[in-house]
């Protein structure tokens, strides 16, 4: 089975473009922290990826350099022949899916914890308003 699941921060804005009969393609590269760190900081693996189809042009469209994001697909090696006739192979994530990992508009901070894990974010805070009060009795459970 070829599944791949990654978290991290994307390096870049994505690259979308589209093939001759209209079809989009986005690329980027996701930085994955290692559970190890260095002597000088944590350690990152930069991982590349492309993306098909709709789930491309959403994904280009609501996120930036800097999100944290969860991608799915399968690992692929491709290979090529370049400009001066050598064979490049390319190693990179054919992903399918992807999950936006922080609220919509969220920056990362330079300070923020490299450690900082999917259930550290609180989906339902919001700047500026107070806590929902729900009843009880309102719950289906």
């Amino acid at each position: 089975m070829n599944q791949v699941n990654l978290t991290g921060r994307l390096t870049k804005g994505i690259e979308l473009r589209y093939t001759q009969s209209g079809k989009a393609v986005g690329s980027g590269t996701v930085a994955v922290n290692r559970r190890f760190k260095q002597q000088d900081g944590p350690t990152a693996d930069f991982i590349n990826f492309t993306m098909w189809g709709k789930a491309a042009e959403n994904f280009a469209n609501f996120t930036h350099k800097g999100s944290l994001v969860g991608l799915g697909g399968e690992w692929q090696t491709r290979n090529y022949e370049n400009n001066a006739g050598q064979r490049v192979y390319v190693n990179e994530l054919n992903a399918s899916t992807f999950d936006l990992l922080e609220p919509r508009g969220e920056q990362p901070q330079s300070n923020q914890s490299s450690n900082t894990s999917v259930a550290d974010v609180d989906p339902f805070a919001s700047k500026g308003s107070s806590p929902l009060d729900i009843s009880d009795d309102d719950l289906p459970f």
